[in-house]
């Protein structure tokens, strides 16, 4: 069974310390009693051996009157209940008040007489419960001629132990009511209050609310407690950061894993597919050669033109393909971006499809060193150029900078851009934005596949005049990462 702090305190602490407190104050009253008895019948003997001179003498001469006034005398004394004068023999002889008649067959009366000392005992008298004392009366020869019995009350001897014990029980329980009041406000004070905060913000805590912000208050134990708990949390929240980024490198791994499986299975499809229409492809193009060379009509020499047209684009399907889910990280070294750009840029504005649009360089003279394999990275420049090209009205700029510990190559167009819904898709291979039959689909497919092969990324944006821009990022050369990832 569980109990609050504060009632363990009370059950623990104040309960027993009020039992060992009753039981003390019932042991001294008892104390108390037995020595207000003792002085009781210490002033019941004093008024006897006062008066028992008087008594013996006017026994010895047989004077009633002095008898009698001496025993009068015991009442002004004290609080006397009775008295009574008795001869040897046991005989009453005279009394006043309530008190024996005949002590004949009382113990202790035979024991005063047989010893000649004071004694007395607790006894009933006419149903009243009194202490009964006996004085020797002594003749002048010392022989004992008789014996004085003074009674009192036994209640006498109670009341004012009964109102001690009254008073005592009373601030007993008044004392004991106010060392709850204290120990339970006391508790509320410097613990509870302190112990409802810290639940508090235990119940606050909570994955993404592990900073425990509130000052320590309080007793030094509890202070530390609420130390613990702001270190606890800490620890949580650390807990937590690698948690999430142990699930987000696992996540990334899945990613990587998920890709490298489905580059390996297309790249099976794509080689099979070569395999497969390679060969006819070739006797198609082949057999379109031979007739060419003939004499033909304009009608069937055009579509003799638009069938090597179709060979051709569908080799270039095949090869794009190819190219796209290839993965030769094992041969990259050094390579100068900048030479490799400037050549394709040179290359392109060769290119019949490029004729009329102006290609910008700004490309620097000093090398621009790169850790890659330059038939993939050649591939990449050449149809992220090529694809700002055809889609330009009039110009297209490249620039290279180096910012960040990576080579930024930028391609600009003036052409009609890009939607911002659709840029996260032209990456995917077979989506184009181009009219049917203009565009296979697969040129920036080849690029973000080579860039993720080389550790790189592609950012696709607005350019200055207003058409598209393509930033391809390649992280710069490292002398310890050639060591450890391919060939210097």
């Amino acid at each position: 069974m569980f109990r609050s702090l504060r009632l363990t305190l009370v059950l623990s602490i104040v309960v027993p310390l009020m039992v060992f407190s009753g039981v003390a104050i019932y042991v001294g009253l008892g104390a108390v009693e037995e020595n207000l008895n003792d002085r009781l019948r210490e002033d019941l003997e004093l008024v006897a051996r006062a008066v028992s001179g008087p008594l013996s003498q006017a026994m010895s001469d047989g004077d009633e009157i002095v008898m009698g006034e001496s025993l009068k005398s015991i009442f002004r004394i004290g609080r006397v209940f009775g008295a009574s004068v008795f001869d040897e023999d046991g005989q009453q002889v005279a009394s006043l008040g309530v008190a024996d008649t005949d002590v004949t067959r009382s113990d202790s009366a035979d024991r005063v007489i047989a010893s000649g000392k004071v004694g007395g005992a607790f006894r009933r008298v006419d149903g009243v419960s009194v202490f009964s004392q006996f004085t020797p009366l002594i003749a002048g020869d010392g022989r004992i001629q008789g014996l004085l019995q003074v009674t009192r009350k036994r209640s006498d001897f109670h009341e004012l132990v009964a109102s001690s014990r009254i008073w005592a029980v009373t601030i007993w329980s008044m004392v004991s009511l106010m060392v709850i009041l204290v120990v339970v406000l006391g508790h509320y004070g410097a613990v509870g209050r302190h112990v409802s905060r810290l639940l508090g913000i235990m119940e606050q805590m909570a994955p993404g609310r592990w900073r425990v912000d509130e000052a320590p208050a309080g007793p030094r134990e509890l202070r530390q407690i609420h130390e613990g708990l702001r270190d606890m949390g800490e620890r949580m929240m650390q807990a937590e950061r690698e948690i999430r980024a142990s699930v987000e490198r696992e996540r990334e791994l899945a990613e990587q894993l998920e890709y490298q499986e489905k580059v390996a299975m297309i790249g099976r499809v794509a080689g099979g597919v070569a395999h497969e229409l390679g060969a006819p492809l070739s006797v198609i193009q082949g057999r379109a050669n031979i007739m060419g060379r003939g004499d033909l009509a304009d009608g069937d020499r055009r579509h003799l033109k638009d069938i090597e047209h179709q060979v051709e684009r569908m080799t270039l399907i095949i090869q794009q393909l190819l190219d796209c889910f290839r993965h030769v990280p094992d041969s990259r070294r050094k390579t100068d971006l900048a030479a490799t750009a400037k050549e394709v840029v040179g290359r392109i504005r060769e290119e019949p499809r490029c004729q009329g649009v102006e290609i910008r360089s700004a490309i620097p003279d000093r090398p621009a060193d790169i850790l890659a394999e330059p038939t993939r990275l050649e591939m990449a420049c050449v149809n992220i150029i090529r694809n700002a090209c055809q889609a330009a009205r009039s110009a297209v700029t490249v620039t290279l900078a180096e910012h960040d510990g990576l080579w930024e190559l930028r391609v600009d167009d003036d052409g009609p851009g890009i939607a911002e819904a659709m840029r996260e898709r032209i990456f995917e291979p077979f989506f184009s934005t181009r009219a049917a039959g203009e565009g296979t689909g697969l040129g920036l497919a080849v690029v973000g596949s080579v860039l993720k092969e080389h550790g790189g990324r592609i950012e696709v944006g607005s350019s200055r005049e207003g058409g598209c821009r393509m930033s391809t990022f390649w992280p710069v050369y490292q002398y310890q990462e050639a060591l450890g990832g391919g060939q210097s």
